[in-house]
């Protein structure tokens, strides 16, 4: 690697504040043997055939979800093991990956095809995988979750939070559909309309849900899934607002 694509990551790591004296060490020395394991996940195939940050990507993913566990087990202990499982697959899931991404600027020090990353849907694919890369690349510097940990629990208190107090909001369709099911009625039907051609656009597609065929939400989304998402919560606000009143 160049001296300057050293210096880079190495800024990089420092940014992310993972106090371990393994980690630190690292950034004083320079180790060129580890720097490279981090710039493999760094690299995205687009721009690399051989060194690209596809292995570091399928490990990091089990390791993603090892490392969850830890901190929901050292946490959240008086949670169930289905309450467990549904917060661990929102702290895991893709979405929560590209946004810590964007939290921690990994736009800044990827090194990635120009034509790969044209819009806001592959940008944020993009991010979430390196972002799980870059979790296989610290797992496979220390062979231990401790550092991933170390890095990752802060980020994962604060939505943690989030997700307890309003999980219909982060799995709505989910919440939605078992509200149906403990109601003895159909499940929703989603209706998806095309609205734009332009990858990005926020109001891409067009979503209502109807239950029983009524009309309970509806929403934009700049894909499928994200005007689901957004109708369901709807859905279920509107539920709410019904039992309330």
């Amino acid at each position: 690697m160049k001296k300057k694509r050293v210096a880079d990551i190495v800024n990089f790591l420092k940014s992310l504040k993972i106090n371990s004296v393994r980690f630190n060490k690292i950034l004083e020395t320079n180790n060129l043997e580890k720097l490279r394991i981090i710039n493999e996940a760094l690299t995205h195939s687009s721009i690399s055939k051989e060194i690209n940050h596809e292995k570091l990507e399928f490990l990091g993913d089990a390791v993603l979800r090892l490392s969850a566990s830890e901190f929901i087990e050292n946490n959240f202990q008086r949670l169930t093991v289905g309450e467990r499982s549904e917060l661990r697959a929102q702290i895991v899931s893709d979405e929560w990956l590209a946004k810590l991404g964007g939290e921690i600027h990994l736009e800044k020090i990827i090194i990635v095809g120009p034509k790969v990353i044209g819009d806001r849907f592959s940008k944020d694919t993009i991010i979430a995988e390196i972002t799980e890369a870059l979790i296989g690349a610290l797992y496979k510097c220390f062979n231990s979750v401790k550092e991933i940990n170390l890095w990752l629990d802060q980020y994962w208190l604060k939505d943690s939070k989030l997700i307890l107090d309003s999980p219909y909001k982060f799995n709505s369709k989910s919440k939605l559909q078992e509200w149906c099911q403990s109601k003895s009625i159909n499940l929703p039907n989603y209706k998806i309309i095309e609205t734009s051609k332009i990858h990005g656009d926020k109001k891409r597609f067009y979503c209502e849900v109807f239950i029983e065929g009524k009309l309970y939400a509806s929403s934009y989304g700049q894909s499928h899934k994200k005007a689901e998402k957004t109708a369901a919560s709807r859905a279920i606000e509107s539920i709410m607002k019904i039992k309330i009143n």
